[in-house]
């Protein structure tokens, strides 16, 4: 069952840019890139306003989402790592998602477009040569999710999804129980409380089906980040995930939990899916085709 309270609250907007990207010259980067390319977001967001990037690192709602690089890469002399390409321009996509983070928004903003348009990372950089910018709200999804009769969901999982199941073991495949009731936990966490939302795992597992590609289908082991030992030695830390193309369709589902599946699907740009979204994980694409 899917409800959501009507008492007109105004929801928060939800921010997403898109960021694409030209190098000046070759130079390798990790195979988990995202990690790396949330360090330089937020040294970036640094470098403008210090008291914004401790919000960043210390909020529990982990709102930022930071896709991984999107393009064309060649093999790399160094192991785990691949090449990036002059001539060549890569696509990033942003997601701010807390209430509280508008500041964080607009000092990416300044920071990448208006005062440096560089990301600097640990062998190169890349420049800003194009920053698209859409934004909308939690009501917004409702409405657009409410005009949709059935809809086919298609994700692409663009970058490696790493959903918790129990602990920190993730699920290897894009099952619709757990892609949707993490995207339900993400949505309750920014949306306003008389827009929470509500379906449990049994109607989720009667009414939705997914339809994976096989031949888009992957796992990857993925780097999400670096912690100290009693020795102050950095230590990696991975998770597990998958990517490839799956269409979720509606089998004698309620309205209600249509409605609620749907907008937490047009949610999903702009907030990831899974853990570690700030990090390059769970960037995804979504088309809903009556």
């Amino acid at each position: 069952m899917a409800t959501s309270s009507e008492s007109g609250h105004e929801s928060t907007t939800l921010r997403r840019v898109q960021i694409k990207l030209a190098p000046d010259s070759r130079f390798s980067v990790p195979n988990s890139d995202g990690y790396s390319l949330y360090s330089a977001v937020l040294s970036s967001i640094d470098a403008m306003d210090e008291t914004v990037s401790q919000q960043v690192h210390d909020s529990d709602l982990g709102s930022l989402h930071v896709s991984a690089l999107r393009g064309v890469f060649a093999d790399s002399d160094r192991p785990h790592h691949k090449t990036i390409l002059p001539n060549n321009r890569y696509t990033a996509t942003i997601g701010v998602t807390d209430p509280s983070d508008a500041r964080v928004f607009q000092t990416l903003v300044r920071g990448l477009v208006l005062e440096n348009d560089e990301i600097s990372l640990t062998n190169g950089s890349l420049h800003v040569r194009e920053f698209e910018n859409s934004n909308t709200n939690h009501t917004e999804l409702l409405e657009e999710a409410g005009s949709l009769d059935e809809p086919r969901l298609t994700f692409d999982f663009q970058s490696p999804t790493c959903i918790e199941e129990a602990g920190s073991v993730t699920t290897m495949f894009p099952h619709r129980v757990s892609v949707f009731r993490s995207l339900l936990g993400k949505w309750n966490r920014t949306a306003p409380d008389d827009l929470n939302l509500e379906f449990d795992r049994d109607a989720l597992a009667r009414s939705v089906i997914e339809k994976p590609d096989a031949s888009s289908y992957d796992t990857h082991s993925v780097l999400v980040n670096r912690v100290s030992d009693d020795d102050d030695n950095p230590r990696p830390i991975f998770r597990q995930g998958f990517t490839g193309t799956c269409t979720y369709a509606f089998k004698d589902a309620s309205e209600s939990l249509q409605n609620a599946v749907t907008a937490v699907s047009l949610f999903a740009e702009y907030s990831g899916v899974g853990s570690a979204v700030a990090r390059g994980c769970g960037d995804v694409t979504v088309e809903a085709i009556q």
